[in-house]
């Protein structure tokens, strides 16, 4: 690290599922970073509610202003980056970059950038399909038009997992997952992207039943923390 003095990173999470991944993977791949945690679990329940309501309400002015808030604290208690760890406030996130001098990442930016590396113009897997499975329902309105152009997505919720993990019945969470993620590559998916930070954990599991490449969001996001702080 050409700074001695650690960096503080803040970890900004509207599920709690998704604090012991990234944590997990800072202290395997970044121990000497100092780690932030902020959590509101509300942002995730306000914009469900919002969304089974109307359907495309729930990134509405004051949920902005609410991450806006959020981020600043972050940046008044010294962080010198921001990772969000949910992926269905896109929109938001990128209201707080533009209003903050310190790297601000999106949950699955740095794995879409490996979807485009893969899927996209040039990769090996070029004009093939990329199921997105999520385990939370508005992340598949908010996520897929943070995927370019000539990115073919074919999309799933594996519907009742979220609320397997909210009852800790982690093992069927991950059935629901690996068996989501067989639908997509019955419908014709080379890839699966793992779209939340609390299915991280059962990239293997998919690998093994579905013998496609499965992406993640831990340790990508951590990779391009560092290269846009320059270490």
């Amino acid at each position: 690290m050409k700074n001695s003095i650690p960096l503080r990173i803040a970890l900004i999470h509207a599920l709690p599922h998704s604090v012991t991944p990234i944590n997990s993977a800072m202290i395997r791949l970044w121990p000497e970073a100092t780690r932030m945690n902020l959590q509101d679990d509300s942002l995730s329940m306000d914009l469900a509610a919002s969304e089974a309501k109307t359907p495309g309400s729930g990134l509405d002015a004051f949920m902005h202003e609410r991450f806006q808030r959020l981020a600043q604290y972050a940046v008044d208690c010294g962080s010198n980056a921001i990772l969000f760890t949910c992926s269905a406030f896109g929109s938001c996130i990128e209201s707080v970059a533009k209003n903050q001098k310190i790297p601000v990442l999106k949950p699955n930016e740095a794995m879409i950038e490996q979807a485009v590396r893969l899927m996209g113009e040039g990769g090996s897997m070029q004009g093939q399909s990329l199921g997105l499975l999520s385990s939370f329902a508005p992340t598949l309105v908010s996520m897929p038009p943070e995927f370019p152009k000539g990115i073919n997505l074919q999309m799933t919720l594996a519907q009742g997992a979220m609320a397997a993990l909210n009852v800790g019945d982690v093992t069927a969470h991950d059935k629901l997952v690996v068996a989501s993620a067989k639908e997509l590559i019955a419908s014709g998916a080379k890839a699966i992207a793992l779209a939340q930070y609390s299915m991280a954990h059962c990239k293997p599991l998919v690998e093994d039943a579905c013998g496609v490449p499965v992406l993640t969001t831990t340790d990508s996001a951590i990779e391009m923390l560092k290269r846009k702080l320059d270490l």
